[in-house]
C-alpha cells in the first residue's frame, strides 16, 4: 500500500522555522517528482514547491528566498524546510506525489503563524 505519512508543524511566532518532512513506503518513490501543497481554511490548494528525480527545485513566488524542498533516504522523503515564516503561510501542508494516473497525498500538517 503506498503511503506518505508527513511529520513536524505546528503553532510559531512570525520570522521562526519549521521544518516539514513526508516518508514515503510501499513503493520506491525516486522515480518520481515530490511536492508540496498547502491550503488555507476557504481557499483552494495550491502549490507550494516541487522537486525533481534529480533534485531540480521550483517554488511559489510567495515562498521564495524562505523555504527550501529536498529529498533524503534513497529519495523517499521530501522536507520542507520553511524560514522566516509569516501568517500569511498559515495552512494545512501536504506533501504529494503522482505516479503514472494515480495521486498520493499526506495526511496534512497543519503550520499555524501568530503572534
Amino acid at each position: 500500500q503506498v503511503q506518505l505519512v508527513q511529520s513536524g508543524g505546528g503553532l510559531v511566532q512570525p520570522g521562526e522555522s519549521l521544518r516539514l518532512s513526508c516518508a514515503g513506503s510501499g513503493t520506491i518513490f525516486s522515480g518520481y517528482p515530490m511536492a508540496w501543497y498547502r491550503q488555507a481554511p476557504g481557499k483552494q490548494r495550491q502549490l507550494v514547491a516541487t522537486i525533481t528525480i534529480d533534485d531540480i527545485t521550483d517554488y511559489a513566488d510567495s515562498v521564495k528566498g524562505r523555504f527550501t524542498i529536498s529529498r533524503a533516504n534513497g529519495k523517499n522523503t521530501a522536507s520542507l524546510q520553511m524560514n522566516n515564516l509569516k501568517p500569511e503561510d498559515t495552512a494545512v501542508y501536504y506533501c504529494h506525489v503522482q505516479i503514472g494516473p494515480r495521486q498520493y497525498w499526506g495526511q496534512g500538517t497543519q503550520v499555524t503563524v501568530s503572534s
